[in-house]
């Protein structure tokens, strides 16, 4: 009895570890040798904003610096490496090829890569696009080696608004840095480790897609490119925390939603993030389409999986609460603790977009 009992007092505080740690910062390092040569980076789609048609943007070798001194000076200080290129040299003033990385949208993050300018008759532009939300509507950051600029501007509806940014001296074929920084609504933008935009408030979007940037006839290339972000969570997710929070004793909760056949579910909400997205059993699909409760008991644990309704009264959830037993737990006594917990979730739920984006 004192190793269970021991082990589900691990088990509670394990509960807040996991939330802690989904919360988090992570990172993702674009590796553009996954591509062949020639071909378009994987999770990425080319589109353009303004007139003429997409850039051109593909994988190919070229001389770039490794991100870490070489440990032997002798050793050569550039490599062959997979970099990004976009190579069309349309001249059209108005035109802005993008690459979007479309696998996933960021909130707060630090975006840096390593750009060089290569050609360009009209511009010689490249740069960074973030919180995207569409071709109209998004955030981006150029340097110019023409212009001799570095530039916040934004596309709002498709209204161009800026500059906001000073004039830099950008050498043409030399491979720069260029990094950005998102906080809220606090975006810094800096060039070659040296901020250049602090701190300016940007309340447009508060949340987007990546992706990389040039202008009208640039021929610019891109490496070495990483993102530190903390990751978005999703509302079912948040409401796991706070309740989880408030309930310290609880040794685990679930959310569930119908999948996409409606004869399936999916999990939307669990203090282990590793989770979302897994099927439900039978029971979690019982409790969806009918309303049921189900009761479940596993040595020191008891689990109650709750219908979770709409301010209309329709099922929009099951809620899985899971709780330490103990001696003469009854199915009866469980459901009666558990009920509370249900309420405290149904008070945030007034429909089922309050669970799903």
């Amino acid at each position: 009895m004192r190793n269970q009992l021991v082990f589900l007092c691990l088990a509670a505080g394990a509960l807040w570890a996991l939330l802690v740690q989904a919360a988090a910062g992570a990172e993702r390092t674009f590796d553009f040798g996954e591509a062949r040569e020639g071909q378009v980076p994987p999770g990425f789609r080319s589109t353009v904003t303004g007139q003429g048609k997409p850039g051109q943007w593909k994988v190919l070798l070229d001389d770039v610096a490794p991100l870490l001194p070489p440990l032997n000076p002798q050793a050569p200080h550039v490599a062959k490496q997979a970099v990004l290129a976009q190579v069309s040299q349309d001249g059209t003033d108005d035109h802005y090829p993008l690459l979007v990385f479309d696998d996933d949208v960021f909130g707060d993050f630090t975006l840096t890569t390593s750009f060089k300018l290569v050609s360009g008759q009209t511009e010689q532009m490249a740069g960074l696009a973030f919180r995207i939300q569409d071709e109209k509507n998004y955030y981006y950051v150029r340097a110019s080696g023409l212009g001799g600029t570095f530039y916040f501007f934004k596309f709002v509806n498709g209204d161009l608004i800026g500059p906001i940014g000073s004039r830099v001296v950008i050498t043409n074929g030399v491979w720069h840095e260029l990094s950005v920084e998102c906080k809220g609504s606090q975006v810094t933008c800096s060039l070659d480790g040296k901020p250049i935009i602090l701190r300016m408030l940007q309340d447009n979007f508060a949340k987007g897609k990546i992706g990389f940037w040039t202008k009208s006839d640039s021929v610019s290339y891109f490496a070495n490119t990483r993102i530190v972000y903390t990751p978005l969570e999703n509302p079912a997710q948040a409401i796991v925390r706070d309740t989880v929070r408030k309930y310290s004793k609880l040794l685990g909760l679930k959310l569930f939603v119908l999948g996409a056949d409606s004869k399936t579910t999916r999990l939307v909400g669990s203090v282990d993030p590793s989770e979302i997205g897994h099927p439900g059993a039978k029971a979690e699909l019982d409790v969806l389409t009918e309303g049921l409760v189900y009761y479940g008991r596993d040595g020191a644990s008891v689990s109650v999986t709750l219908p979770l309704r709409d301010r209309n009264g329709d099922l929009v959830a099951a809620a899985k609460v899971i709780m330490k037993s103990f001696p003469g737990q009854t199915e009866q006594n469980a459901v009666a603790r558990a009920t509370p917990i249900l309420r405290h979730i149904q008070a945030r739920v007034q429909s089922l977009k309050d669970l799903v984006d």
